[in-house]
């Protein structure tokens, strides 16, 4: 199936990202720990991540021209973020860091049998946006502005600039937030975490939700990740589904594997791509980024990429198209 809109040929950038960067701090542990207990971790890292961050630095490492705008505490954890989108080569000309702020930061605990996590946040409220803040001037320099719909008015601001410019807008959404109904009309493809769904229509049926969603704010794809199970679409009144892969030498870690969705969805879109292989691409790509720690460490290069389906091809089942009904 062909995508319902034409993205820019051209563009300063691939995608324009604006949204959230965090230091995660990955535990490992045998098994989740029961209330009142204490249990020794079996390993331990520091990585870089947050949602929209991390989806572009995959792109980047895909061989994509990207940039990031999104704020930094003065801290470590700022500049240890910071440094890793500079390290990949993303342009940071409208990251900013604020002055006595801490970054975002996350503890997250792994169960080392299944890869699952468990996510313990915080974020310091000085990093937020107000819409008069929102570095309007970089949303309109992308083919693709993608964000992750924190401070929606603020986001609402730049997804209304990069329309106007042409750009197709996306989103990568898995919480209710204060202002989100205005943004939800100006986004373009919205793929959500399998629970969003439920917590913005109330309805426990998927398909259903997705379907309303659909009706009540126009976006031309609306979707949903589902982990092991894949990710669903809905586009010109068909779901379409596609199923995950295998992760080549076991599930480590599921941190970020919706961020690696999202950069392999938003890959295949720049590279003129059917909705079919959009999803096939965001599958792989999640499945290659679970191999290791934390959300950025096993992102794949183009090349690793090609290698990895070429070599899953003749055993993967078909995508799965059926009419919405």
């Amino acid at each position: 199936m062909k995508l319902p809109f034409k993205i820019p040929s051209q563009a300063e950038f691939d995608c324009v990202g604006f949204g959230l960067n965090a230091v995660d701090h990955l535990i490992v542990v045998s098994g989740y720990p029961a209330f009142d207990t204490k249990v020794r971790f079996n390993a331990y890292e520091k990585a870089a991540g947050g949602q929209t961050a991390s989806a572009i630095v995959a792109l980047q490492r895909l061989g994509m021209s990207t940039a990031y705008a999104g704020r930094f505490g003065s801290d470590e954890g700022g500049r240890f973020g910071l440094l890793s989108l500079e390290y990949e080569g993303v342009n940071l000309d409208y990251a900013e860091t604020i002055d006595g702020a801490d970054n975002q930061v996350a503890f997250i605990i792994i169960d080392e049998r299944s890869g699952e996590r468990t996510i313990i946040w915080d974020r310091d409220e000085r990093l937020s946006y107000r819409a008069d803040e929102a570095p309007i001037e970089i949303a309109s320099r992308g083919r693709i502005l993608h964000l992750d719909a924190h401070d929606p008015p603020a986001c609402a601001v730049m997804a209304r600039a990069a329309r106007a410019a042409g750009a197709i807008v996306t989103a990568d959404i898995d919480n209710v937030y204060e202002g989100l109904p205005e943004l939800l009309p100006l986004i373009d493809v919205l793929i959500t975490s399998s629970e969003f769904p439920r917590r913005l229509t109330g309805s426990g049926d998927l398909r259903s939700s997705l379907i309303e969603i659909q009706s009540r704010y126009g976006c031309a794809i609306v979707g949903a990740t589902l982990g092991a199970r894949g990710a669903i679409v809905i586009c010109d009144g068909q779901f379409v589904e596609s199923p995950s892969f295998e992760v080549p030498g076991g599930c480590r870690d599921t941190t970020g594997a919706g961020d690696a969705f999202h950069s392999g969805f938003l890959y295949g879109m720049l590279e003129d791509q059917d909705l079919e292989t959009c999803l096939k691409l965001g599958n792989a790509i999640a499945a290659l980024k679970c191999r290791a720690l934390g959300g950025r460490a096993a992102l794949p290069t183009s090349d690793e990429l090609k290698e990895f389906i070429g070599k899953d091809r003749k055993t993967r089942p078909q995508n799965n198209r059926l009419d919405c009904g």
